[in-house]
């Protein structure tokens, strides 16, 4: 990156549009000692709050992705999902500076030259380096998946396992010392011996490349997680579900299922629905996603086990602007999109769990009574109510996606007396309902009414002295 350029990104990331408790994106992650959630280098988590932005380096110049960038930093993202060989034509069409990743198609013959900012990598290391100046992980995917198998999208099918590893090894190499997390796959499933024998040299080419400094996962089809295939796999860190983009609860609940697959893993939804996009694909039926339809999954993934979450806008992911070929009928330019309200609430849940101890949450399903009828609560379709709490007592959390009386057994938290309060998913802001004497069940009714007006029942043991849900230790 221009040593200019790069100034510029740590003042702008240490200057009042950023909290001030933002911190550098951390080179080296891991898993947690418990197998559920990733941390730092020093022990202390973090919090997988993705964007989807699978055009970012073929499509946008550097002063929009500054623009996009700063935008997702302001908003309490950690990780930036992108693709190196993109998909939409990314062998062909060139980048905005007219650069194209390979030499013939060839994976073993990145399109390298001497000097900066003269070729495709160049651009993707300024992108890489302004991400991580603003305390930003880039989720990188090597590649799209129809370079490695015939799908929709744009091929040609490039990959054979032997080529998969030298690519892997290079790309490896070469952001070995950057903030980055692995992202294998590309929207693919596994169908053949060779189609995993590709997945799996490339996995091996990143771990040889980069020495094993950067967590690993596998980015599949809808409605299809990376357990599918490779959870015995020793370079798959942690498990990344594509649970689609429905707007029930059915496939939300697969996380939970990865949640307690063995040997343990971490797991995270990084598909889920995106906002402004059709529902299930079909707007003449179903219509466009709003913020609601995207909060949902969000809650819904993290109190089923998830150790974060990937928030999507349609218009983003393929950085639509006019005069662009449109995927799936987008509704506005990717620009205007920066601002969806669904953007903006992502962060809230992070403040939330970040305010509790957040190496040691679970899901407890049992802390919801079932209702009668069942469907009433728990609950079906969009309506459905999630719980997670403490692995000690200290605390639980229910999502409440619509205003309805329910029942929680408040007897699994820890001490006498509770203190509960009522978390505004919309704008982050939280409510007291008091402290009470804990008993085996107590009932509960969020403060409105109405399918939109979503809530989180916050429950804490008085002892231990928690602060207000969501508050953070520093502010902006």
């Amino acid at each position: 990156m221009n040593p200019l350029r790069l100034a510029a990104a740590m003042a702008l990331c240490s200057s009042s549009v950023l909290a001030v408790c933002a911190e550098p994106a951390p080179h080296h992650l891991r898993v947690s000692a418990n197998h559920r959630f990733l941390v730092r280098a020093d022990g202390r988590p973090f919090f997988y709050l993705g964007d989807t932005a699978w055009e970012l380096f073929h499509r946008l110049d550097r002063d929009e992705a500054d623009r996009y960038l700063l935008d997702r930093a302001r908003k309490g993202f950690t990780v930036i999902q992108a693709v190196a060989l993109a998909e939409l034509d990314g062998l062909n069409a060139p980048n905005t500076y007219g650069f194209r990743p390979l030499v013939d198609q060839n994976p073993a013959r990145p399109a390298v030259r001497e000097g900066p900012d003269n070729d495709y990598w160049d651009h993707v290391d300024d992108i890489v380096d302004r991400a991580n100046a603003l305390g930003l992980v880039v989720g990188l995917l090597p590649t799209w998946g129809d370079k490695w198998m015939k799908a929709w999208g744009v091929g040609p099918e490039i990959f054979t396992p032997e080529n998969a590893r030298i690519y892997g090894e290079w790309i490896g190499h070469r952001y070995r010392d950057k903030a980055i997390i692995w992202i294998l796959g590309g929207d693919r499933w596994i169908e053949t011996d060779t189609q995993r024998a590709i997945i799996t040299a490339m996995g091996e080419g990143l771990r040889a490349g980069d020495g094993g400094a950067h967590l690993i996962t596998f980015h599949p089809s809808g409605g299809k997680g990376s357990s599918l295939w490779f959870q015995d796999a020793p370079w798959l860190d942690f498990n990344l579900r594509q649970n689609g983009h429905t707007a029930d609860y059915t496939g939300y609940a697969q996380t939970l299922v990865d949640y307690e697959r063995t040997p343990d893993k971490p797991v995270i939804d990084g598909e889920p629905l995106y906002e402004d996009h059709p529902v299930a694909f079909n707007a003449r039926e179903f219509g466009y996603s709003v913020a609601a339809d995207v909060r949902r999954p969000l809650y819904w993934d993290l109190f089923n086990g998830a150790c974060g979450h990937t928030y999507g806008h349609h218009s983003v992911w393929q950085m639509y602007a006019p005069g662009r070929d449109p995927v799936n009928a987008p509704l506005m330019p990717w620009q205007e999109a920066l601002g969806a309200p669904g953007a903006g609430q992502m962060q809230f849940a992070r403040w939330l769990l970040e305010s509790r101890p957040f190496l040691t949450r679970i899901p407890d399903p049992e802390l919801l009574v079932e209702g009668d009828p069942a469907s009433a609560w728990p609950g079906a379709g969009r309506y459905r109510f999630v719980a997670t709490r403490d692995e000690a007592g200290s605390y639980a959390m229910v999502y409440v996606p619509v205003g309805r009386t329910f029942e929680v057994r408040t007897g699994r938290l820890s001490g006498s007396t509770l203190r509960g309060w009522w978390f505004n998913p919309r704008d982050g802001s939280a409510q007291p309902i008091g402290e009470f004497p804990k008993t085996e069940v107590r009932t509960f009714v969020s403060p409105t009414r109405g399918e939109l007006l979503d809530w989180v029942l916050v429950l804490d043991d008085v002892a231990a002295h928690f602060p207000p849900p969501g508050i953070r230790l520093c502010e902006p």
